[in-house]
């Protein structure tokens, strides 16, 4: 074989495996951006951005050779990868949304809804009880292993969507948009024993209001709803780590589907 034939395939090789490379990071890139505890700021930039540039150099060649796989450089692959990273990882991220969510919710039943704490991750206010929760969910997503789980179904998707063959179109977005929906409802469920406990107490004090008008309703209500619904919500936390996980497989189902389907449209 001619030494120059050599060479030209071994630049075209080289070309090949550098469009790889940058868009596994391109996507790689988005879902830390977007996906739960990846995206916390508790994380130096650094530590990111070596972790991308890390993963996808060791598995840009695996991802390369992929069937189906489109390693081509230009603005709509690169858009392509950038919506199925923030797919991927939004999808996951309504997980947190429904802890503040509920935590919002029995911030309001415990009286604490004036007591609120900057966010890092979103530098906004956000309720005392809402942090807490989502700092709890957070503890069982890293004692469950979910966050392992999480990566391995994101390098999965390298394979469902391949690289530079990703479209999200707008009913994928409208999927995302009716998931929202159901961050109402789980955040429900899960205040939910609390919160049924918290609303038995004002109706027992206001019935006992009513047989006793002099009793002092405002002092007796809010330390007695507080103490009710923590020894309440202490004794719901075994069910945190079942609830968490399921939810967190159902998210993790529905964003596969997505870029499944996004991959199948491109």
């Amino acid at each position: 074989m001619p030494i120059d034939e050599i060479f030209t395939r071994g630049n075209l090789d080289w070309s090949h495996y550098l469009s790889a490379l940058v868009l596994a990071m391109v996507r790689l890139s988005c879902m830390m951006v977007s996906a739960p505890f990846f995206s916390s700021e508790g994380i130096p930039k650094q530590i990111k951005a070596v972790f991308v540039f890390a993963v996808s150099v060791l598995l840009a060649p695996i991802f390369a050779s992929l069937p189906m796989a489109q390693v081509e450089i230009g603005v709509l692959p690169l858009l392509g990868e950038v919506g199925a990273g923030l797919v991927f990882g939004f999808s996951l991220s309504m997980l947190n949304e429904v802890l503040l969510f509920a935590g919002q919710v029995l911030g309001v039943q415990f009286s604490f809804s004036l007591a609120n704490l900057l966010d890092p991750n979103s530098e906004v206010q956000t309720p005392l009880l809402a942090q807490m929760f989502s700092l709890m969910g957070m503890t069982v997503l890293l004692t469950s292993g979910l966050d392992r789980t999480m990566l391995a179904a994101f390098i999965r998707s390298f394979a469902e969507a391949p690289l530079g063959g990703v479209f999200v179109s707008g009913q994928q977005a409208m999927t995302l948009v009716q998931m929202t929906s159901g961050v109402f409802f789980a955040a429900l469920q899960l205040a939910a024993p609390a919160l049924a406990a918290t609303m038995l107490v004002e109706v027992a004090v206001a019935m006992v209001s009513k047989m006793s008008p002099q009793l002092p309703v405002m002092a007796i209500t809010v330390p007695l709803k507080t103490i009710t619904g923590y020894v309440i919500l202490l004794g719901s936390l075994a069910l945190w780590p079942r609830f968490i996980e399921s939810h967190f497989s159902r998210l993790l189902d529905v964003a596969e589907g997505i870029l499944r389907h996004a991959a199948g449209h491109a």
